[in-house]
């Protein structure tokens, strides 16, 4: 993969104890960056993952693929304690759904 820094996933907040914004890579999630201005911390995140991509090629690592180029099934496969999906199932029951319709309605 090339070093596309604009195709990751960034999200830039407010950092009240720190008094200054923080910016993250969601592909990326070790990696944060500070910045005076939304603009700045963004730049600052962006220098911080290319550089980890270019060591990354460099030790041969996988390199994450961007969440907004990712191909998703739609299949989620979930554990819960036998109780929770026996209510699941009477819950779905009385509504006239399939646990599937149930579960994604409540999402």
């Amino acid at each position: 993969m090339k070093n596309k820094t604009d195709k990751y996933t960034y999200r830039i907040e407010w950092s009240e104890e720190d008094k200054t914004h923080v910016a993250r890579c969601l592909e990326f999630p070790s990696l944060a960056a500070h910045g005076e201005t939304v603009e700045g911390a963004l730049k600052e995140i962006e220098i911080a993952v290319s550089a980890t991509i270019k060591w990354m090629q460099e030790e041969d690592e996988q390199i994450p693929e961007p969440l907004g180029m990712k191909k998703f099934k739609g299949h989620i496969t979930l554990r819960v304690p036998p109780e929770v999906h026996r209510n699941l199932a009477i819950r779905s029951a009385e509504e006239g759904v399939s646990i599937n319709q149930f579960v994604l309605a409540r999402l």
